[in-house]
């Protein structure tokens, strides 16, 4: 059996600036007590590595679960660009829901033309992940929807107050956050994150790799089976399993051999502890094959070579092209239905007159 470790080949996290948080702890979370699906095989996949995965969710939903007049809400401020500094970027900007969450740019252009330090990741399923951010530090996808419009490579917004202020000369901003928060109508920014990340928490693509772990056998291809059985088998599982096929934990990256790009440390420069050093949130692996380039640079063009680098670096083998083949088609597998309804870009309220 190959060495463990097939890690980040999409890592995580979009703003560029490390705010001043507390510490995310580098734990791995519980695993949730959903009910087991454990698939009945006859097609030769070890039935006790298979149950390291776990079907998707329909949503990443909070308690108390948002009403739909806060899901609008949300999505009205996904697709603003009044909110930055030139009321020219939105979240969708980059992280464009009908191109599974992503703009396929090794690093997204934000305000001004100034080009990000790191790769934008889908914002599909960021909601089930335990951190957020490349390098982890901040835990939940409002906490994150925070730092890209204050920072100043991205939408760069001046300020909170800014920003609050700029939805407060919008009347029907003030008639949809009285609809979201009846009980506290007032627009705040907190009230902005929370809106977008209740939005957030239902972008999910379930895929044909969900079917199949419900018991469709017939879901996958035998190639892609075949490239199940070498993910499996490799050890990559180590890293990216569970619902999300990673999002679970951090890992160094090149842990065989060093990595080739040695300028951005990773979580070190959050934590400033040198264990930390080349440490990153590991991915997850849904809609991989829609979701390049690939790494926290954005260095690598296609998925095969994102899985060849993935060998050597991590688990200190050069993959064969047959076994890479293998398991770019079973990553395909995971790619999912997007939730075209629910991303239809929204009605936004006019300006003032």
């Amino acid at each position: 059996m190959r060495r463990a470790l097939l890690i980040p080949l999409v890592l995580a996290g979009c703003s560029q600036s490390a705010p001043e948080e507390e510490v995310v702890p580098q734990v791995v979370p519980t695993i949730d007590a959903r009910p087991d699906t454990r698939v009945a095989h006859g097609d030769g996949v070890n039935p006790r590595l298979l149950r390291r995965f776990k079907p998707l969710r329909a949503d990443f939903g909070s308690t108390p679960e948002p009403s739909t007049a806060e899901i609008d809400l949300g999505r009205m401020l996904f697709f603003d660009t009044r909110m930055s500094k030139d009321r020219d970027l939105s979240c969708n900007s980059c992280h464009h829901l009908d191109t599974y969450g992503v703009d396929n740019q090794a690093t997204s252009t934000g305000s001004r033309g100034q080009l990000g330090r790191r790769n934008s990741p889908s914002v599909y399923h960021a909601a089930g992940a335990f951190t957020n951010f490349w390098d982890g530090r901040v835990a939940t996808v409002e906490d994150q929807a925070k730092g890209p419009i204050t920072n100043p490579v991205e939408m760069a917004a001046a300020s909170p107050a800014a920003v609050v202020d700029a939805l407060r000369a919008i009347p029907g901003y003030v008639d949809a956050f009285r609809a979201a928060y009846p009980d506290s109508p007032e627009i705040t920014f907190d009230k902005v994150a929370a809106a977008i990340g209740a939005f957030e928490r239902k972008l999910t693509t379930p895929s044909r790799w969900d079917r199949y772990l419900g018991g469709d056998l017939a879901a996958l291809t035998a190639k892609e089976i075949s490239g199940l059985k070498v993910f499996t088998d490799a050890g990559c599982i180590t890293c990216h399993t569970g619902e999300l096929v990673g999002g679970s934990m951090f890992q160094k990256v090149g842990v065989a051999a060093p990595w080739p790009n040695q300028k951005d440390h990773g979580r070190k420069e959050f934590t400033k502890l040198a264990t930390d050093d080349m440490v990153f949130k590991v991915p997850s692996l849904r809609n991989v094959a829609k979701t390049g380039p690939y790494f926290h640079d954005g260095s690598i063009a296609t998925l095969p070579e994102a899985i060849r680098l993935m060998g050597r670096h991590q688990i200190g083998e050069e993959l064969s092209d047959e076994d890479i083949a293998a398991i770019a088609a079973w990553l395909g597998s995971l790619t999912g239905e997007l939730p075209s309804a629910y991303i239809k870009a929204p009605v936004l309220p006019p300006d003032p007159v």
